[in-house]
């Protein structure tokens, strides 16, 4: 019986809750007990708050009986990525270098939400030093490991809430996306996620990488994830950039199929290495949606590789997010995050305007296609996940090293070049290799339209349905 909880839907959690079957305490307390038996292999969570989780359920549980429930998540087990401001916890962003004294009296505009819809806060999310690459491992909490396969990455930065979720360590989980970090993981672990478009959920504050970092749900299911962007797109006037509100309900605009729709599908942006495995689940990926009624055609989108201009708007994002430490406290870091801030020190100003200057003409270049094309489909990573404790796989870590480019670009083409744009995109899990390790196929739509990627995941989703019936070997 625990077993089945953890693993229900957050929409069949409310279901329940509302018909009276099952309690918000029964399910807390199941999620809770699932935290500690695995947490210790895949160290998903850097803080777990049971007693206070316990509590939240035990009011939702009166507000169910009531008929009364606080919101549209009343009582999901949910978790916080430890980038995001949450009252009354530490946010340390993975660092010894944040005193955990605080004061931490303030939530974000996303964990604000998510309490006025009486979402059960179980903890704290593990992410990599400031949420500086993509693979979750830091100073500060050590290695966070993929739930299909310990040995493995589950990618980063939201590394921790892929895990979590993936593990049924909670239905719902908030996740942030600056180059990859909610569809890298989702891809890995075999969930899903994803990244919405740039403001259509208020930050606060605002990420030190700028204009590429979204905030966004993660969940098993894109119906979830629907029903979760429902709850944090609400407004939030701290945030200029955010999107005002569209008032809809994510989940029923999930519902129509994609039958009509023109979708372009390239294999490799026109200039990626995949490998084989990845690339044959993709592409028979792509061959469903022909048979759900979409027109596909292979096109790649028709833009030169983006690496080096995101590689410039990285590493002075990440001279940003430093810049106010001493050289002693940037000492502790991550050796790699030091690098890279010393690489962004050193950056040109002519460099970055000129990287700004060549993501304009993408975000054009892009807006054009999607007059052309309702959805674009391609691979969600060009691998599979590898080993923890690297950057990158050893080939694609060297080829990028004699470039002096971040690492971890070498095996993401495919995720970056779409927080240039700010285009809403996600991962929805398409199979698994030989050796039992997910894949993801990403769904980028035209900015603003958050409901089609949705629509077309949910899809996709409904003829191919990994969960409930795939769950890792823990």
């Amino acid at each position: 019986m625990a077993d089945d909880l953890i693993y229900l839907s957050a929409l069949e959690l409310v279901r329940r809750y509302r018909d009276g079957e099952i309690s918000p305490v029964e399910v807390a307390a199941a999620v809770l007990a699932r935290i500690d038996d695995v947490d210790q292999t895949l160290n998903a969570f850097r803080l777990v708050d049971a007693e206070r989780a316990l509590d939240q359920a035990r009011e939702s549980e009166a507000r169910w009986r009531r008929g009364e429930p606080k919101g549209l998540i009343d009582g999901v087990p949910t978790s916080v990525k430890d980038l995001i401001l949450t009252r009354g916890w530490p946010t340390l962003r993975g660092s010894p270098a944040i005193d955990p004294a605080g004061p931490w009296d303030q939530d974000a505009p996303v964990t604000a939400r998510l309490r006025e819809h009486g979402a059960v806060l179980l903890g704290k999310t593990t992410t990599p030093e400031f949420g500086w690459k993509g693979v979750t491992d830091s100073p500060l909490t050590g290695i966070t490991r993929n739930p299909w396969d310990p040995d493995k990455t589950p990618g980063g930065s939201s590394g921790g809430a892929a895990a979590a979720a993936a593990a049924g360590m909670g239905a719902l989980h908030v996740g942030t996306d600056g180059g990859g970090s909610i569809r890298i993981p989702a891809g890995f672990t075999g969930i899903f996620g994803l990244k919405p478009s740039f403001g259509r959920v208020p930050a606060y504050p605002l990420s030190p990488f700028g204009t590429v970092s979204h905030v966004g749900p993660m969940a098993r299911t894109a119906a979830e994830a629907a029903l979760m962007l429902s709850v944090i797109s609400g407004p939030d006037a701290r945030d200029w950039y955010a999107l005002p509100p569209e008032g809809v309900d994510y989940v029923g605009e999930t519902e129509t199929g994609i039958a009509g729709l023109k979708v372009a599908f390239s294999a490799d942006l026109g200039f990626a290495r995949v490998d084989s495995e990845v690339a044959q689940l993709v592409a028979r990926a792509a061959e469903q949606f022909s048979e759900l009624g979409a027109h596909v055609e292979p096109v790649d989108p028709g833009f030169d590789d983006p690496t080096p201009v995101f590689d410039v708007l990285w590493k002075v994002g990440v001279f940003n997010a430093l810049k106010g430490y001493s050289e002693a406290v940037r000492g502790r870091m991550d050796p790699g995050l030091q690098q890279t801030f010393d690489a962004g020190r050193a950056m040109p100003l002519q460099d970055y305007l000129d990287a700004g200057n060549w993501r304009q003409d993408l975000g054009s270049h892009m807006r054009a296609f999607h007059q052309r094309h309702d959805l674009l489909l391609t691979p969600s990573l060009a691998v599979p996940a590898f080993d923890v404790g690297v950057e990158a796989p050893p080939d694609r870590a060297e080829a990028h090293d004699a470039q002096g480019w971040t690492r971890w670009l070498s095996w993401t083409p495919f995720s970056y070049p779409f927080n240039m744009t700010q285009q809403p995109a996600c991962s929805v899990p398409c199979g698994f290799t030989r050796a039992g390790l997910p894949v993801g196929l990403q769904i980028v739509g035209p900015m603003f339209d958050d409901r089609l990627v949705l629509r077309a995941a949910r899809a996709y989703e409904a003829a191919n349905p990994i969960w409930p019936t795939a769950r890792p070997p823990l």
